[in-house]
């Protein structure tokens, strides 16, 4: 009971670091063209409008330093970071790991097929194609809709 709580616990915080982190600093500092950040919104949003959701950084395994490279190493900074969790709190660590590789998996997935991304995530296809100001969540919109920042398109893209 307690391993199933601590697991529900790390995918809540997981949903609520990815509005988070998705708000105020890939958008917030993201807009500002001599960050680190500014990669989110002058490579990957310019890109995804630009092609109908579609980011060619995804095409291939990051290994040149362009958008995915720099989502894989902020990825890999929070799975270090949630490590030591495994030690005391192992389902909170293993919900939080979920979460990291689920969210690159259905991102990636996102920007390389739009019909897929409009079809299993249309707030993250909303997000990039209808309103950037909103649709916070990529994997599962959950704090877009506690924080009511999900914002549904009026028609059909």
């Amino acid at each position: 009971m307690i391993w199933a709580l601590q697991f529900f616990l790390g995918l809540l915080v997981a949903n609520a670091g990815e509005w988070c982190m998705h708000r105020y600093i890939l958008h917030y500092y993201g807009k500002r063209p001599d960050s680190f950040w500014a990669y989110h919104w002058h490579e990957h949003h310019y890109a995804a409008q630009q092609s109908d959701m579609i980011d060619s950084g995804y095409k291939s395994w990051p290994i040149r330093w362009n958008t995915q490279a720099k989502e894989w190493l902020t990825l890999m900074s929070i799975l270090l970071v949630n490590a030591p969790f495994f030690w005391w709190a192992n389902g909170y660590a293993f919900g939080m790991y979920l979460s990291v590789f689920s969210y690159y998996i259905v991102h990636r997935q996102a920007h390389l097929d739009s019909c897929w991304a409009k079809k299993y995530l249309p707030w993250h296809y909303d997000h990039h194609l209808y309103d950037p100001n909103a649709n916070w969540c990529v994997t599962y919109p959950l704090f877009d809709y506690v924080m009511n920042t999900r914002r549904k398109r009026d028609i059909d893209l």
